[in-house]
């Protein structure tokens, strides 16, 4: 396994992750959820993603049921939590919500208490708030590092405006600022990893712990023939996420890369993630996999970037066409 700096800080995360989102009390039960995280573990994994509207909550209780029963040395791998959208679904009251120093402080009690853990390593705002100022959401994320109760806080598919803001506000008040951004990077969606973060990359420093390497699946190369019945996009609730992705240019494109990985003597799914953390500015990228096949499978993306030589990922760049334009000055 491959570790590398969370952005400036001194924390040495996993290349590959695992986390629980969709996957987790939604399509894997507790034994499942248990076999691929120690899967994970022995395979060198040290980051386990999580996040309180995962499964409104039971996400994180399973994996803290998983934790306790693992009883593996705390000093040796990092858990998360995330906050903003709350864990109650429809009946969320106003203050139960956001990145306010109410919520954010009252949702890290709440995710420890699920995850079994005496403090979280990473603690991210979810999203941007736009109802609480970047000022309010900054100290409250330092009193929660002076409590102990985290280590290292972060951010959620924040704009660089926003991420730069926080920095200001850290600044000017001798705070900490984000550590790191969980922002969606894969072959369709490069913009904020390979266009607007890059001042930041190079200014500030930021770690990232990148979702949904795969595009939800998508570049697994599994929906290229039509929907499998026990794939996420067949789930109750998730046809956004079907529409956002099932479309025919990017499925042609999907195919093409298959042939391409099947041509290098590698699955599409490996192929893809090694193209992820392939680009240096990512931290880790985070695994989703609900089987033990599937994960082992995606285990192999690091011996796979060993093997995108420039050429090769120019040929996945000529069939993705998906490359942002950056500005000339």
């Amino acid at each position: 396994m491959e570790y590398r700096r969370l952005g400036k800080s001194g924390l040495q995360v996993s290349v590959l992750s695992f986390g629980s989102w969709v996957s987790f009390s939604k399509q894997i039960n507790d034994k499942v959820a248990d076999e691929l995280m120690g899967i994970a573990y022995d395979n060198g994994i040290n980051f386990f993603d999580n996040a309180e509207i995962y499964a409104l909550g039971e996400s994180e209780k399973m994996m803290g049921r998983i934790l306790k029963k693992k009883k593996w040395d705390r000093t040796s791998f990092i858990v998360s939590s995330k906050a903003f959208w709350g864990w109650r679904g429809k009946n969320n009251k106003p203050n139960q919500t956001g990145c306010s120093r109410k919520h954010l402080v009252e949702a890290c009690n709440e995710a420890l208490q699920r995850l079994q853990v005496d403090y979280l390593d990473l603690y991210f705002c979810h999203r941007p708030d736009k109802k609480t100022p970047i000022e309010e959401t900054v100290w409250a994320m330092n009193h929660l590092l002076q409590q102990g109760k985290i280590l290292y806080w972060g951010t959620s598919e924040w704009s660089g405006v926003e991420i730069m803001e926080a920095h200001r506000v850290a600044q000017q008040y001798r705070l900490i600022g984000p550590t790191m951004e969980q922002p969606q990077y894969n072959l369709f969606e490069r913009d904020k990893m390979e266009n607007e973060y890059l001042e930041i990359f190079k200014n500030v420093g930021l770690g990232t712990t990148i979702w949904s390497p795969l595009a939800a699946g998508l570049l697994s190369g599994k929906y290229n023939d039509g929907i499998p019945k026990d794939s996420r996009f067949a789930l109750e609730g998730f046809d956004w996420l079907k529409e956002r992705w099932v479309m025919d240019d990017k499925i042609r494109k999907v195919k093409k890369l298959s042939e391409l990985a099947a041509r290098t003597g590698v699955s599409t799914a490996s192929l893809s993630i090694a193209w992820c953390i392939k680009n240096q500015h990512v931290s880790t990228a985070i695994l989703g996999a609900t089987k033990k096949a599937q994960l082992l499978d995606n285990l192999k993306a690091i011996e796979v970037a060993e093997k995108l030589t420039p050429e090769l990922m120019e040929k996945i760049e000529s069939i993705m066409k998906t490359k942002p334009t950056l500005p000339d000055f």
